[in-house]
Order: structure tokens, then C-alpha cells, then sequence
């Protein structure tokens, strides 16, 4: 076993993922920027949803627009759905676990927020139900996939914005969805402060 090949060859498959993403994203990473930097001017926020390394990365978008990413501003109205424990746990007791994210949509989500539902696969059933609760309350949905969108992609109504990553290994996936994060992050800070350079 050579792990210094294995280590080569993953940096290699992953600057091939990131470059082929690249091609296909773009436009519609774009798409999903102008809608949050709308969502956001006019009042409104932005959720963020996803389970194991997608609640990791709900996490980590919420943290960048609430606190700050690269430049000094206002804070922006971002809420992860994945970290309140006695929210989590009562739903998924009391209820379903299906229904952990999208009960928290149903109370939070206002007409003209954004959802950023995030989900590898596109399959994970409580990320499919907050998606459907959203478009029940006039939120639109950021869908953040791979493996072609899963049943994610089926549900998306007909304004919401696709970003998935053209690839099938879960980390891969992940890889391209962080960069995808710091991408929506740069660029809302882009509209609502102008360009810095």
C-alpha cells in the first residue's frame, strides 16, 4: 500500500471534481447568491438545514453570514435548524424524525426567506420535508445536492435553484459543498457591501 499515492491521487480527483463543478455550478451558485442577498435586504433570512457533514456545513454558513466571513459588516439573519438539541429531540420523539427540520420551517419560515436544504444524496426525508414545508410558507429553497439531486431535485418547485455537484462520492460532495458555501458567502457580501478589490 502506498498512502503517498492515495494521498496524490485524492488531492488530484478532488481539483478534477472542484474544476468539472466549476463548469456546471456556476450560473446557477449565481442564481442563488442574488436570491439570498434579496431575501436578506428585504428583511428577510436565510435557514439552513442538513444532516451528519451537511448539518456540519448548515452550521458553518449560518456562523459565517450571523458572525462575519472575510469582511466587516452587520450581521445577516442566518439560523442553522441543526443545532438545538431539546428542538431536535422533541420532534424526533414526540413526532417523527422526518420532521425535525421542517416543524422548525413551519414556526421560523416567513414569505420570502430563504431554505438551504442540504443533502448529498438529495434523499434525506427530513430535508425533503422542511423543502416542502417551505414552499408551503412562501420560502424559497436553495437546494445543495450531488448524485444528480435524488428526489430533492423532483421536489424543487419551479423558482427554487439547484446547485449539485456533478460527481458520486460522498467526499467529493462534500468537498465542492464547502467551497460552494464560501462562494454564496463571498458573493452576498459582494452585493451588499460591494466589491473590495
Amino acid at each position: 500500500m502506498n498512502l503517498d499515492q492515495r494521498i496524490q491521487d485524492q488531492f488530484a480527483d478532488s481539483v478534477a471534481t472542484k474544476q468539472q463543478a466549476a463548469q456546471s455550478m456556476t450560473k446557477p451558485i449565481v442564481a442563488a447568491i442574488e436570491a439570498m442577498a434579496a431575501s436578506l435586504k428585504a428583511g428577510g433570512k436565510i435557514m439552513a438545514c442538513g444532516n451528519g457533514g451537511s448539518a456540519a456545513d448548515s452550521q458553518h454558513f449560518a456562523a459565517e453570514l450571523l458572525n462575519r466571513f472575510e469582511r466587516e459588516r452587520a450581521p445577516l439573519a442566518a439560523i442553522a435548524l441543526t443545532t438545538d438539541t431539546s428542538t431536535l429531540t422533541s420532534i424526533a420523539n414526540d413526532y417523527d424524525y422526518d420532521l425535525v427540520f421542517a416543524k422548525q420551517v413551519q414556526a421560523l419560515g416567513r414569505p420570502g426567506d430563504v431554505l438551504l436544504a442540504i443533502s448529498t444524496s438529495g434523499n434525506s426525508p427530513n430535508v425533503l420535508a422542511a423543502m416542502q414545508l417551505a414552499h408551503e410558507r412562501g420560502v424559497r429553497v436553495v437546494a445543495l445536492t450531488g448524485k444528480g439531486g435524488g428526489k430533492m431535485a423532483a421536489a424543487l418547485a419551479a423558482d427554487d435553484i439547484h446547485l449539485c455537484v456533478p460527481a458520486s462520492r460522498t467526499a467529493r460532495i462534500q468537498e465542492v459543498h464547502l467551497l460552494t458555501l464560501h462562494c454564496l458567502c463571498d458573493g452576498i457580501d459582494t452585493l451588499l457591501l460591494g466589491d473590495n478589490e
